[in-house]
């Protein structure tokens, strides 16, 4: 019991300070010559730019790219890290590391300091994240946030099976479907987050305790 507290009071604490931030999902196995690598730092620091924190997963792949965008833009950069007995070692650009003993309190630190999320291609970890923030969405236990789907072609056939599949059954409404936004364009993507502040309220200064 107090090995899960401690999970989630440090993070709290920590997370509280840093303003509004974008999540950004994807594979641990991309490698730094993957157009979606390189997509993942453009977007990342494009975000940083318009002073957007950026959140990730703190390990390699996706999450390394993201983090080096927003770091390298003196952003706030922050590496949400789990051990995991391969794959998962955490990267050395996030200037906001936190590390999580349990897969659980990291999933509420994600969306519970998140205004949107992003999500590149990846395995089974990014379609967990996927489905866990849509149905939070649908179910309205958090509020509309964008979530953009980066890459048409790998994930347009998910939306197909989606519509013809789960949406056809009755298993999900067509409206569900609405709930995406997939792209291909970093401008796109960044523009999505833009919008949205500007519609609630612009986006506050990112907390300077983490320079």
């Amino acid at each position: 019991m107090f090995r899960i507290l401690a999970d989630f009071t440090v993070p709290f604490e920590i997370l509280s300070r840093i303003g509004p931030a974008v999540t950004i999902f994807g594979s641990a196995r991309t490698k730094p010559d993957s157009p979606y690598y390189k997509a993942a730092q453009q977007i990342a620091r494009e975000l940083a730019k318009n002073k957007f924190a950026v959140i990730t997963g703190g390990g390699p792949g996706i999450m390394e790219a993201a983090n080096s965008g927003a770091a390298r833009a003196k952003g706030v950069s922050v590496g949400l890290n789990i051990a995991l007995p391969f794959e998962q070692k955490p990267n050395r650009f996030a200037n906001v590391p936190i590390n999580f003993r349990y897969f659980f309190a990291r999933k509420v630190c994600f969306v519970k300091y998140s205004m949107g999320f992003i999500f590149m291609p990846g395995g089974f970890g990014t379609l967990d994240e996927l489905a866990e923030v849509s149905t939070l969405v649908q179910t309205q236990r958090i509020p509309q946030f964008p979530l953009v789907l980066y890459g048409k072609n790998y994930w347009s056939g998910l939306l197909d099976w989606m519509k013809n599949s789960m949406a056809k059954e009755h298993y999900i409404n067509h409206e569900d479907l609405e709930l995406f936004t997939i792209t291909d364009t970093v401008k796109k993507t960044v523009d999505v987050f833009i919008d949205y502040w500007r519609r609630i309220g612009p986006p506050k200064e990112v907390s300077k305790a983490f320079a």
